[in-house]
């Protein structure tokens, strides 16, 4: 398989790099802007991510507008603030209203617009303003995107509607018109963005992944998804390839042969496109020097006298102290990609072990629970299936709304409601309490979504119930306990997964601190897949081992050193 270099994507304008979470989309952007700006060319890297990391990637603070980075001349990078965004959507909507409405129904617009549709709207604005701007578009000779709205957000672009003339005061249900009352205006817009993306001369789609077995369906998911919209001109980017084997070590020979398989069993869809990759490298990708030779060169730096870590705090430690403390909600986060998922599986065997009656689910989209395992093993087991949610709730507000007596004319609004993304998120969170609600009777093990879109259900659990308290009067069953349950530390405990690298970390700091301003606490933090626990005479694999240590140390402080690791495995 040939390198990636700038060759490849130099011909079209617009570069969007998508991907599941973790397999380097951001590195591999930022590769390429800043190789781009190297050439002389003037270049605009914007993230539309609401879990960017571009921030530390550049070592300074960034916003929506754009900020021009001093080391590397000709780039301006713009880092999309969604509850900024959101801020200026909500009050672009309310604000001709200001002065000329009571204050009541000032206030009945701002829940309205409260929710965490309102900030996935707002992101989508943002967007396509950058992509459709004819002074961006003379400026600047590549405009590249970190993480391409996926077919979600295209749908939500294409929806055609009368927005705007729809004021929904009712209580029939209907998640999120208030919220998309300021759209009309931009349709236009949005519909040109649309043609943007799906012009194969100005636009590229870079599938991002990691020669593994669930990046490579996932990427080969999004493409079809995509494909389906019309963006047919996509190119494959395998990051993080093993070059070559050492048969002297056993650890590079698993890591070599596991990478190898995966690629031998890639989706026949993705064959398709042209394939490149990004070679496995032996430093941090965590500033701007590394990031410029990510394309080009390796160093391997020699470890003298390597060993691996010992006497640390492992997962079994981690269970038993959710086992004697009592916990009833048990929740794994972090980006994606760091494993949550098996994470999730080994405290629920643990538990189970210990003589929990345990329920281990997911509300990930991707579902990657090895059911298999887990029932076999005596655990409860479910996922919220997300298509059979949404239907079950679109059947609901509809049967609402005709008992209710409504027009067909208003039903038609309705209906068109319904498609909303927003929707989604509302029958989502319904489902996400019924869930929680079993902790009365077992503990509760869930396996989160990536961060993303974990806080963006935590976001729609507090403004649906806020909702809930205005159209109806009161909270009840499962809706009413869930927000005290979340919030109670002798209840919930939340697990943050990470790896021994910049960008899991950074990442998993904010996470933390979103979690704190939402009222919910965490302890214990889990370091997974880390090198520096195995035995290994490869001074390639050495060098990477040697350098987690300073993000493992920052995790421990970070937890007050209530931090499990678990060691690189050929799994």
């Amino acid at each position: 398989m040939k390198f990636f270099d700038l060759s490849v994507i130099r011909g079209t304008k617009y570069l969007f790099f998508t991907g599941k979470g973790g397999v380097g989309k951001t590195s591999v952007a930022c590769a390429t802007a800043i190789g781009l700006a190297d050439l002389g060319e003037k270049i605009l890297l914007i993230s539309t991510d609401p879990a960017s990391n571009l921030q530390d990637v550049f070592g300074q603070e960034l916003n929506g507008h754009g900020t021009a980075i001093a080391e590397v001349p000709g780039l301006t990078v713009v880092n999309l603030d969604p509850e900024q965004a959101a801020a200026e959507y909500r009050e672009s909507v309310i604000g001709p209203y200001r002065g000329k409405l009571p204050e009541s129904v000032i206030q009945n617009m701002e829940e309205q617009l409260s929710g965490s549709c309102t900030v996935e709207i707002a992101a989508f604005n943002a967007f396509s303003d950058f992509i459709t701007d004819p002074q961006i578009q003379q400026q600047y000779a590549h405009i590249i995107f970190d993480t391409a709205p996926t077919g979600h957000t295209l749908r939500m672009l294409q929806l055609p509607s009368a927005w705007s003339t729809f004021i929904s005061e009712s209580t029939h249900g209907a998640s999120c018109l208030g919220q998309l009352s300021g759209l009309e205006q931009r349709k236009e817009i949005y519909k040109q963005a649309v043609r943007t993306l799906s012009d194969a001369t100005a636009t590229r789609l870079v599938l991002v992944s990691r020669p593994d077995v669930a990046p490579l369906k996932e990427a080969a998911r999004s493409s079809h998804e995509l494909q389906g919209l019309g963006i047919n001109n996509q190119t494959l980017v395998i990051n993080g390839l093993l070059q070559q084997t050492d048969d002297t070590d056993s650890v590079t020979r698993q890591l070599f042969e596991r990478q190898q398989d995966a690629m031998q069993a890639m989706p026949e869809s993705l064959r398709e496109f042209p394939a490149f990759s990004v070679p496995l490298r032996s430093y941090n990708l965590s500033n701007i020097a590394n990031i410029r030779r990510m394309l080009s060169s390796d160093s391997v730096a020699g470890v003298a006298d390597y060993r691996p870590l010992t006497g640390e705090k492992t997962l079994d430690d981690l269970v038993q102290d959710l086992h004697v403390s009592g916990k009833r909600v048990i929740f794994t986060m972090g980006k994606g990609g760091v494993g949550k998922t098996t994470v999730a599986t080994r405290i629920a065997l643990g538990l189970k072990e210990l003589g929990a009656k345990v329920h281990l689910t997911t509300t990930d989209p991707a579902n990657h629970i090895n059911y298999e395992q887990a029932t076999g093993a005596g655990l409860d087991v479910s996922r919220i299936d997300e298509a059979a949610v949404l239907e079950a709730y679109k059947n609901e507000v509809r049967a609402k709304a005709r008992a209710n007596g409504m027009s067909a004319e208003d039903m038609e609004y309705i209906e068109e409601d319904l498609r909303s993304p927003c929707t989604q998120e509302i029958a989502v969170f319904k489902a996400f309490a019924d869930i929680v609600e079993k902790a009365e009777n077992e503990v509760v093990v869930i396996d989160t979504a990536p961060t993303g879109h974990t806080l963006l259900l935590l976001d729609a659990t507090q403004s649906y119930h806020k909702e809930v308290e205005r159209t109806q009067g009161e909270v009840a069953g499962a809706v009413a306990h869930l927000l005290p349950r979340l919030r109670d530390p002798k209840q919930t405990e939340v697990v943050i997964v990470t790896l021994p690298e910049a960008t899991p970390v950074f990442e998993a700091e904010r996470l933390q601190a979103d979690l704190h301003r939402a009222g919910i606490r965490n302890k214990w933090w889990v370091v997974n897949s880390c090198l520096s626990l195995v035995a290994t005479d490869n001074p390639f694999l050495q060098s990477k081992a040697q350098g987690e240590l300073s993000w493992i140390e920052r995790v421990k402080q970070l937890s007050k050193s209530n931090t499990a690791l678990i060691g690189w495995k050929n799994a």
